[in-house]
């Protein structure tokens, strides 16, 4: 398979060689430096033999399971955790060492990309082919392939794990009398016992981590950079067993890196942060991309002493001053998780408080389960997962509606997430946790991220980015995207997709499960969450229809690997279909077809029950990676009587996962929405409107008659759902469109609304609006994409004048994906 990754394509290849060598944990120590935009220093891999060189644990049972086995629950894609206690009491912080400074002062040999490689380094084994023959063919070095790009590495070393003192414990388990006492396999043998230590001794572990990932070299690595890897070899080693499991690297990051983004926050201070890049992580550090590199990691992170640095950990970590204007900061995971998730944000971040507000919910608030969520109970059966301090398995973390959270945020819109933000996410975790149970994460941090965040939220084991575009308007859009976001720690961390084209495990289930949580957040009642439910569905299949109708066919199917997902190559390496075609990061076909299959069957089934399956489904499969048969066959083994109505696994590949296009089943439910109350009401004030605009004359009697109308209040859905009726009218006046904004103050409304105002006034070259779609695309740069487009479609000259003026103001600190398709769009 690797033969066939042709970089210039817009799939995105995954070239770690998993099979043979996998990562089971890393350790960076890193320093921040925002003059030259570069963060560096070491990260140290540890290893265990891949799954197609099989071995054993300490208790003699098998502990890496095949991924070619398209049965096997596979390992924990994400979160699960014990309560922690302070850092200090975990383990000891790594002290600054001298590995984060290491070739700092040294003769640059790097080549023009800033790629250092050895002077001994044998030619010949860049390419994709060589790559399969040096892994293939017992007469030459096995080649270890690690998954980079847009990033300088300056040295490889094998780590002499032998030499730390106490280490020798690892050496008298009774599985190693036999073995040869040849230093090399020794370290290999301790590294082994390491990563294999039970759950319950997981401080200790952190421990030896630290003590390992500081421990002398014994011997540098022969290594190259290619354009998606890096590849590592040691002279006269064939065979993985034999290569070293513990490897240090000295690299540094570029900034033109498209994992991290340097930038300013709204404040104007300047930080960075990783952004969801659709690379991942590989240009931040060197690493195993493909979900089934399951991993653990522990990071110290050190800047100036004016920034807080926010990381995807279990610790909320207190920052150490190491010299003066300096402070390292240290987190750290006990749960394997795909280094994709591995999240960082630096920045002059202020933590919100509000005045008064209970510490008991702000840090540990406990509830029992209610009654009617008895079939939680399922802790006594074993967890599916492999072995790690699991949150399902703690009865105090059972209880635990709500768990410690925090908000940061740049200074000047701190007032702001106290007013909107800080009051809602007890709400939302609450309702999460009366919904599906256990926390799978111990903490959560909540950071209002740079204006140049292209989504509006972005989920991390114990972190949430959200955009400044949620805190405006009320409290609805950030609500529901909270609740979207924290629905992720279910669907997308704790149990994830085992192939990344099938994002709609993740997204679907997000956005089904956002209305749920925030129904019960809000404390509907049964009537009233039936018609916000209703009006969502039909603004979402719109927002299906036209999607469906400008896109191309292939980006619209679901599973589009079909029978094929899950597979990867001999080596382990693959393809993420269309992973790197920018106009697929603001698609939303994978978020709402999921959605509505998901609705389908919770209509199919009655909610109770489905809800009650999805519940079994977390646990059995949470810290798992799933394929969207793992999900569906759990699902129909609890409903066979629906397997004689047709309802089957193939039917629902069939209809809505393998082919592009509106679902056969949805196609006739778009009517079914019309006859809502909240639709019906908005359907009355769009008739206004239209008989309002077309009553107008140019008579003094023009002003009476419009203001004779009355309009009633609408939810901010319904104003969505209002908007887009009126972008149907071929032509409305400019003072209808001025008594549209006074109406329901649009100016005031949150992002939604006031992107479809943006629509209205850019179809009828409203000026008088102009400043407001030029504040939208400077301010809500998360949904102003397709803003530009509009603007140009027109071919109004002073409607292109200010698209070009509001891009050049935003491009330099864009997300690339975006100022790519809007470049497309003005050029």
């Amino acid at each position: 398979m690797e033969s066939q990754l042709d970089p210039m394509k817009d799939d995105l290849p995954l070239m770690a060689n998993t099979n043979y060598m996998l990562v089971r944990h890393y350790v960076l120590d890193l320093d921040v430096d925002f003059k030259s935009k570069v963060i560096e220093g070491i990260i140290v891999l540890f290893f265990e033999t891949g799954s197609q060189y099989p071995k054993t644990s300490s208790s003699g049972k098998e502990c890496c399971q095949s991924q070619s086995d398209k049965t096997c629950k596979v390992k924990a894609c994400e979160p699960c955790y014990m309560p922690m206690t302070t850092v200090s009491a975990c383990s000891p912080k790594p002290k600054y060492n001298d590995f984060a400074v290491c070739g700092k002062g040294e003769e640059d040999t790097s080549d023009k990309n800033g790629n250092h490689s050895n002077e001994a380094q044998a030619s010949g084994i860049s390419s994709s082919k060589d790559i399969c023959e040096i892994q293939n063919h017992g007469n030459k070095d096995f080649l270890l392939v690690l998954d980079c790009c847009d990033l300088s590495v300056l040295k490889v070393e094998e780590v002499d794990v032998a030499a730390v003192s106490g280490i020798e414990k690892f050496t008298r388990s009774a599985k190693l009398t036999d073995v040869s006492k040849e230093l090399e396999n020794l370290r290999n043998q301790i590294v082994h016992e390491l990563v294999t230590l039970p759950a319950d001794r997981w401080m200790e572990q952190l421990y030896y981590f630290t003590r390992c990932s500081q421990a002398p070299g014994c011997g540098e690595l022969l290594f190259t950079t290619g354009t998606w890897s890096l590849e590592i070899r040691k002279a006269g080693v064939q065979a993985p067993t034999d290569f070293p499991h513990a490897i240090r690297i000295w690299y540094k990051t570029k900034p033109e890196g498209r994992s991290i983004t340097w930038t300013t926050d709204q404040s104007g201070r300047p930080c960075v942060y990783t952004m969801g890049s659709p690379i991942n992580n590989r240009a931040l550090f060197p690493c195993q991309e493909p979900p089934v590199a399951l991993s653990t990691w522990q990071a110290s992170i050190r800047t100036a002493a004016d920034f807080v640095v926010l990381m995807s950990g279990e610790n909320s970590a207190e920052p150490v001053q190491l010299q003066e204007g300096i402070l390292s900061w240290y987190y750290y995971v006990t749960m394997p998780m795909p280094a994709s998730t591995f999240t960082i944000a630096v920045g002059c971040w202020q933590e919100v408080k509000q005045q008064g507000f209970p510490a008991a919910i702000q840090t540990n608030t406990k509830f029992s389960l209610p009654s009617s969520q008895a079939d939680f109970r399922w802790h006594e059966e074993i967890c599916g997962h492999v072995e790690y301090p699991c949150r399902f398995q703690d009865p105090a973390a059972r209880l635990q509606a709500v768990i410690p959270y925090r908000v940061f945020t740049p200074r000047c819109l701190m007032e702001c997430c106290e007013e909107h933000l800080l009051q809602l996410i007890p709400q939302c975790l609450s309702a999460a946790y009366t919904t599906l149970g256990t926390h799978p994460f111990s903490r959560l941090d909540v950071l209002i991220v740079p204006s140049n965040f292209s989504s509006l939220g972005m989920a991390s084991p114990h972190i949430i980015f959200l955009s400044q575009s949620v805190l405006s308007g009320g409290s609805q859009l950030c609500g529901t995207r909270l609740c979207h976001e924290i629905a992720h720690a279910w669907f997308g961390l704790a149990i994830g997709a085992r192939d990344w084209t099938e994002e709609w495990l993740s997204e679907g289930f997000a956005t089904f499960l956002e209305d749920i949580f925030w129904a019960r957040a809000q404390q509907l009642s049964h009537d009233e969450v039936k018609g916000q439910q209703e009006l969502k569905a039909l603004l979402r299949w719109h927002r299906l229809r036209d999607e469906v109708q400008n896109s191309e066919e292939e980006l619209q199917v679901l599973r589009p690997k079909k029978e094929s997902t899950g597979e990867t190559s001999e080596s382990g390496a693959s393809i993420v279909k269309h992973g790197l075609k920018a106009e697929k990061v603001f698609m939303q076909v994978h978020y709402l077809k999921g959605y509505f299959l998901l609705r389908s069957l919770a209509r199919t089934i009655g909610e109770a029950s489905y809800l009650s399956s999805l519940r079994k489904f977390v646990h059995k499969f949470h810290g798992q990676l799933v394929l969207s048969q793992d999900f569906l066959c759990m699902l129909l083994e609890d409903i066979p009587e629906q397997k004689q109505s047709g309802l089957t696994a193939e039917s629902i590949f069939q209809n809505w996962l393998d082919t592009s296009g509106i679902p056969k089943p949805l196609l006739e439910e778009g009517e079914m929405w019309k006859e809502s109350r909240l639709v019906q009401q908005v359907s009355g004030e769009v008739t206004k409107w239209i008989r309002t605009n077309q009553m107008m004359r140019k008579s003094g009697k023009k002003k009476r008659r419009l203001d004779e109308v009355v309009f009633q209040k609408l939810l901010p859905d319904q104003l969505v759902l209002l908007l887009e009726s009126l972008l149907e009218v071929k032509t409305l006046r400019p003072r209808i469109l001025q008594c549209l904004e006074k109406t329901y103050q649009l100016r005031e409304q949150d992002a939604e609304v006031r992107h479809r105002w943006c629509e209205l006034i850019v179809k009828h070259k409203y000026m008088p609006g102009y400043e407001d779609v030029e504040k939208f695309l400077r301010e809500d740069q998360a949904m102003g994409v397709y803003l530009y487009g509009e603007l140009m479609v027109n071919e109004d000259v002073k409607q292109q004048e200010l698209a070009r003026k509001c891009f050049a103001a935003a491009r330099e600190h864009m997300d690339p994906s975006s100022a790519k398709v809007v470049a497309e769009m003005l050029f």
